[in-house]
Order: structure tokens, then sequence, then C-alpha cells
């Protein structure tokens, strides 16, 4: 939970900064107020707003790498002495934040106002060498609204489920804002937290509650449910509407999401979620595998051939695209490149809503499938998971989609075989059966 600590002593040009800890002491997002109590902004001129409905595009905003919090950067690893050259640089330190489960942390830093970031980065970078410095780089979320209905399980062949299915399963979720009394998490084991900024209104709640039944809606009359109904969700927020009624995620969010998340003990994180390369996120991601935390993320919703969205193309993060149809074909608007590690159905999935319901296309409503497969592998493995054995485990059980073999539209192929619901899925007999996994050099 997040814990704000204000006001504390600095010395000169530190004297105002926030410092920041994350830890069992947060307010959740109903503490702080839910989104229709704060005070609304008059929609910009700028981007196409989500409204609730969960959908996005990348109209009206900047290409990835050069969508970013004006006049911010983030910086690891700081040298000795940093306060002095950063005012010598017209630049401050404007919060400290230590993620204390993963040992990381970062400054966030105001550049000054006729230096642009690009600069603010290089001339940080050049001064400081051994620390890491990126923008603060802002993330879409990778879904769209569809026409059509298709039941998440039936998409993939999976059969009807009772309310424990998942049981024992701790699934973590970094998305936008999760409303828990939506008619399918109602009642479920759903726990949420929002990172958002203080001065900003929390993000729409369509997509991050989409994502969140997708993954443990209740079973309905209709015998529509989520894949795991059974199983516990922490559901993080990172996602918030900016002063142009814009929904944006920020790297902040992302990794005060993940610092919690590794607190949860979750088997697996689910991100939908594409953006920038940004250095102090990999970072952050290489510390959190090493601390054996397993992510998954969606591939991204930009028709990119080639160009690869983060954090999906870290080597760190398992990777997964969306198909279409009965037929499988590639998801038009799927990312394609060399990172591309899975495939599973992202097209006309229908989730419930307050009156009837809506369908949703997009490589976010792929991700949770293969998210499901490999909690449950986590589940049964009697030691710390590793993202690169539990990749090359779900190589052996996907049906092979494309050119033969591993290709950058498919990858490695569709996953087929989800949890059992009972003691052991498929995939996990297969990580106990193979006495040598544990041993073998993977990706």
């Amino acid at each position: 939970m997040t814990l704000f600590i204000a006001g504390l002593a600095m010395p000169d040009a530190n004297a105002a900064v926030k410092v920041r800890s994350y830890d069992r002491g947060s307010k959740t997002e109903s503490d702080l107020g839910k989104s229709k109590g704060l005070k609304k902004r008059k929609r910009g001129s700028g981007g196409k707003s989500t409204g609730g409905s969960g959908s996005f595009s990348r109209e009206g905003r900047p290409a990835p790498e050069d969508d970013f919090e004006q006049g911010e950067l983030l910086l690891a690893n700081p040298p000795i002495r940093l306060e002095q050259g950063l005012a010598e640089m017209g630049m401050k330190v404007i919060e400290r934040v230590q993620l204390k489960n993963l040992k990381f942390s970062y400054l966030r830093i105001k550049t000054p106002k006729k230096m642009s970031v690009r600069k603010a980065v290089d001339r940080l970078s050049s001064r400081y060498p051994g620390a890491t410095v990126s923008a603060n780089h802002r993330y879409d979320l990778s879904a769209a609204k569809s026409l059509g209905r298709m039941f998440p399980r039936k998409a993939v062949s999976w059969g009807p489920v009772n309310a424990r299915c998942g049981e024992g399963l701790r699934i973590g979720l970094i998305d936008g804002a999760v409303d828990t009394d939506h008619p399918a998490l109602k009642g479920q084991k759903v726990t949420y937290r929002s990172f958002h900024q203080r001065k900003r209104n929390p993000a729409p709640t369509g997509h991050g509650t989409s994502i969140a039944s997708m993954f443990v809606g209740k079973i309905m009359r209709n015998g529509w449910s989520g894949l795991v109904p059974g199983a516990e969700l922490f559901a993080a927020s990172m996602f918030e509407t900016d002063r142009r009624d814009q929904m944006v995620g920020t790297s902040t969010g992302m990794l005060q999401a993940i610092d919690w998340l590794f607190e949860m003990k979750v088997h697996v994180v689910n991100m939908s979620i594409a953006g920038a390369d940004n250095e102090v996120l990999k970072k952050a991601i290489e510390i959190a595998r090493k601390k054996k935390m397993v992510l998954v993320a969606a591939v991204g919703n930009w028709g990119f051939r080639g160009k690869p969205a983060y954090p999906a193309a870290y080597p760190d993060v398992i990777s997964v695209t969306a198909v279409a149809g009965p037929r499988h074909k590639p998801y038009p608007l799927a990312n394609q490149g060399k990172y591309v590690d899975f495939s599973a159905p992202g097209a006309n999935m229908w989730i419930p809503s307050k009156r009837l319901g809506n369908a949703f296309s997009g490589t976010s409503f792929a991700a949770p499938y293969v998210s499901v497969i490999i909690a449950s592998q986590v589940a049964q493995i009697d030691g710390p998971a590793d993202t690169g054995l539990l990749r090359n485990s779900l190589r052996r059980s996907v049906i092979d989609l494309g050119k033969r073999g591993r290709d950058d539209v498919f990858g490695y192929g569709m996953v087929r075989e989800g949890p059992s619901c009972g003691s052991k899925t498929a995939d996990a007999s297969q990580v106990d059966k193979d006495t040598n996994l544990r041993n073998e050099v993977t990706r």
C-alpha cells in the first residue's frame, strides 16, 4: 500500500523534495476518493478520450519514444554530490522513490523550462555515465472495442468451470483502474491499489475492469465466466487522467505497481500495456526477474512490424500477441517482431457490464490466457520460478501457426492447454516430469 511521507528535511535544493515509500500502510483508491468524487476537468483538444469504454487510440499522441511527461526525468543509481551538479544544470529533484521490496530506488527530476527532455537526458547521461537516466515515458492500453461475441474460455476451447476453479492462484495485474463493484467482480477475491499521481484523477475503470473480469469474473447465468474465477487477483492501476483528459500510464506508476505485486507474492504479473524502451524500468524488471518474479505482457496494438513495444520486448518478459477467429488469423493491429513469444485469442471477447456487456479486441485480451497457464505452473513448482524455464516449457504445448517453428507474427504458437482446475494442469505436469528443466540454460 502507499504511504506518503512529505516534507522531510533535506539540505539545500532538496529541502522541498517529497519522499515516497510503498509498503503495507498505503491508501487504496477508495480511500483517496473515487473518480466521480474528484474535480472534473474540461476535455482538452488533443488526443482521443477513452472515457470508460476501455478503448484507446494513438490518435493525437506522439510516437511511443516521444511520448513522455514533459519536464521530467527518471534517474536510478544516483552518484554522490548529485544535487550540486543538478543545480549547475538548472535541474532539481522533485521526488525520491524507494521501492522497498525490489530494493531499488530512483529520482524524479525537474528539467529547466527551455531545455528539452531529450537534451536533458543527454546532459545527465554525459555528466554521470554510471547513472541510469530516462524520460518518464507514458504507456497505452492494448485494447479496442469490437463487434461480435466470444466467451473467453470458449475462444480457446477450455470447458466450463465451477466457482472454485483457480483456487490457490495469486495473479497480479498492472492495468487501468478496476471497479470492484462490477457485477462480474463483486464478491470475488480482488485486492486493488491505484498508483496514480495525487494531483491527477485516477483512470477510467473500463479496460482494467474488463481484464480483471476476464481473469476472475464470476460464473453468469448465460454460461460466461472468467478464466479462473476461484483465483485471487491483485490489481494495480498505473494509469491516470491527465490535464487533456487522456488516459495515460507512466513509468513511475508501473515501477510502484511492480514493487507492490512483488510484496503480494503473486505467481505471475499480467501487463496489457505498451510504450517505449525506458532504461530505469528495464533495470527494475531485470531486478524483478532475478528475484524470480514472472511477468507477461501484451505485444501492443500499433500494427508495427519490427518496431518493438515495451515492456513486452524486454527479454525478461514473456510476450503475447492476439489471433482472431476460428482459423486463428493474425489480429491485424497486433505488433510483430522478434520479441513475440506466444499467441492466444484476442478478438471479440465479450465481457459483461452493469447493463448487458461489450465485446473487445486486442492483444490485451490475449495475454491473460498465457498468464493463467504460467500462474498454474508456478504454483506447482517447488522452488523459485524462472522466466526462461517457463517460456521453454510452454513452447512444448502450443499449436504452431504460420511459418514452421517460431516466427515474428505468432511467436512459438497458440496456447491450448489451460488449467484443469484440479490439482495440476497438463503444462504443470510437464514441468514436473522434466527433471532437468531447472538446470537448462535458456533465453
